[in-house]
């Protein structure tokens, strides 16, 4: 069946495919892989404290005030484990949920953006590609704000495209329903990141400035649409700051924020460059098509939609200047990359000079590499981070192998449908099985699901909480319940010596550990032990569990 024929049948139910598309992509990481550290788990771990107490405004993880960001994501993972947890609050996959569907309203919002200007194959191709992504299939598979975040932005930027193009002549004016629903997007960003709300109106302010004309904004009615966004947001922010004494903006304004801005916050400090150089494994498989559709932007600007599209991307320039930098922060700007790249797919040009013909050349080598280290990784990472060598993955990773060289080899044919269509089809193979099979079996690196699995199988009836000493990843607080005592070695001592029951104490804090339980008289028993690698540290650990019995008195510290 040729690629005309594919298309042409999938246009029939496009919204159909793209959802049944996107679920093989994603679903299998979603139920199956442990919950990640750190930021997952600390999410998580939030929203299911929110669930015990009943406290809509405060943000904690355990004790501590978590102000980082606002509250958005928080209530969406309340609910949706509330609703679909059925009364178990320790099963991730109901967390990740909103970021589930707001990956998949993306992938929606990037089909309606594609049709205001092009056929549905061509805007099929440019969800599609979207929702292959490799970052967005990592996105919609954790607990985290970035796939929400996408959504919210594109409902946003989706409907000022459509309001540009249509004071061009060239699509038809959205209802004022529909501009509300981008301007109440525009308040979704802000309850759920914050920050980020610049995308959409700095694609709105350069646009003006490069048509040196602002006037096509008054179509977004910006008083009924300022007014909404200020009744979504002012009362939370209002509560939250008197709930917190104005902690809450002093911390995520004053010290997350402000941290990024002035330099690498928490190690991920990088030059500009670094999201040019991560696109090529983030972007992949769209990486094929993407520099050759850049350059064909840049060729046609004068063009209303190019001219879009250009300025959406260049709000990359922004994140690159900000010196912390993640993957993940330019997820923003890939609806436009996918578009772009769709556009050159669907119609390809070799124009643009000696840049569009070395666009259409290097694309090609972007892909290979990115489906190079894929393979790799799906067979390497078993034997480094398992229990050996998965001997049966051999065989989807030749698969995927032979699916990414057809894709090359109708690429230099210049059948670009063909190309795409079996671009599209390799992480299908590729990614179920990485997130679905291979991943949970990387059982070096997944700890603290091990280690609860331990606490379970030793607690006795009428044990205190676990002590955690060294090893005090967000995930096995998350497993082990919110009352769980994170501490150091003789933290962990004078607490098992008060109260007994079990404590889990890293090597590294062994000798602090049994040096205290010396000071205060108390003997423990190691009744079980694991190890594994911690991927949030990049070192190996080793873990001890002991069971404590309470002393009938303490004796008081030594003196100094």
């Amino acid at each position: 069946m040729t690629a005309e024929r594919i298309l042409a049948a999938l246009k029939l139910r496009p919204r159909l495919f793209l959802t049944l598309f996107c679920l093989l992509l994603w679903a299998p990481g979603v139920f199956s892989l442990p919950p990640l550290d750190r930021d997952e788990s600390r999410f998580a771990q939030a929203s299911k404290q929110m669930l015990e107490t009943g406290d809509l405004i405060d943000i904690r993880f355990g004790a501590v005030p978590r102000y980082k960001k606002p509250v958005g994501i928080y209530w969406m993972q309340s609910a949706s484990t509330a609703i679909a947890g059925l009364g178990e609050r320790t099963h991730i996959w109901t967390y990740r949920l909103p970021s589930l569907f707001g990956a998949l309203i993306a992938v929606f919002l990037t089909f309606w953006c594609a049709r205001a200007f092009a056929g549905v194959e061509t805007a099929m191709l440019a969800a599609g590609f979207l929702g292959s992504t490799l970052l967005l299939t990592a996105e919609a598979t954790i607990a985290t704000t970035d796939a929400v975040l996408l959504a919210a932005t594109l409902g946003s930027v989706a409907v000022l495209m459509r309001v540009y193009l249509a004071s061009k002549g060239e699509a038809v004016m959205p209802s004022r329903w529909i501009i509300l629903a981008g301007w109440f997007s525009l308040g979704v960003i802000i309850l759920v990141k914050g920050p980020p709300v610049f995308v959409p109106l700095a694609i709105a302010a350069g646009l003006s400035l490069w048509d040196k004309n602002g006037r096509w904004l008054k179509a977004t009615n910006p008083l009924s649409g300022i007014a909404l966004v200020l009744v979504m947001v002012l009362p939370w922010l209002l509560a939250i700051t008197f709930k917190s004494h104005g902690a809450f903006f002093q911390q995520s304004l004053g010290q997350d924020f402000a941290t990024k801005l002035q330099g690498g916050q928490e190690s991920h400090g990088a030059p500009p460059g670094y999201f040019l150089i991560a696109l090529t494994p983030s972007f992949w498989p769209a990486i094929l098509f993407l520099l050759p559709g850049f350059v064909m932007a840049i060729r046609y600007h004068r063009q209303p939609v190019m001219r879009f599209l250009l300025a959406w991307t260049a709000t990359w320039i922004a994140f690159e200047l900000v010196p912390t930098k993640l993957p993940h922060y330019v997820l923003p700007t890939y609806p436009a990359l996918a578009i772009m790249a769709a556009l050159w797919a669907e119609a390809p040009r070799a124009e643009g000079g000696i840049w569009g013909r070395i666009a259409i050349y290097a694309a090609p080598v972007q892909f290979a590499l990115g489906a190079i280290a894929l393979a790799i990784g799906l067979v390497y990472l078993p034997i480094k981070y398992g229990t050996g060598p998965i001997y049966w993955l051999v065989l989807p990773a030749l698969l995927f192998a032979a699916i990414t060289i057809g894709a090359l080899i109708q690429y230099f044919r210049e059948n670009t449908r063909n190309a795409a269509l079996l671009a599209l089809a390799a992480p299908l193979l590729l990614y179920p099985t990485l997130t679905g099979f291979a991943g949970p079996n990387l059982s070096q690196l997944w700890v603290s699901p091990r280690a609860a699995a331990e606490v379970a199988r030793l607690s006795r009836p009428g044990d205190s909480p676990p002590k955690l000493a060294g090893y005090l990843e967000p995930s096995l607080v998350f497993f082990l319940g919110t009352k769980t005592r994170q501490t150091d070695g003789r933290g962990a001592a004078e607490a098992g010596a008060a109260e007994g029951g079990l404590a889990l104490v890293e090597d590294h804090e062994g000798a602090a550990f049994k040096a205290r339980l010396g000071e205060l008289e108390a003997t423990a028993a190691e009744v079980g032990a694991l190890d594994g690698f911690n991927y949030s540290r990049g070192r190996k650990v080793h873990i001890r569990i002991y069971r404590l019995e309470p002393v009938s008195e303490i004796p008081p510290p030594p003196a100094e």
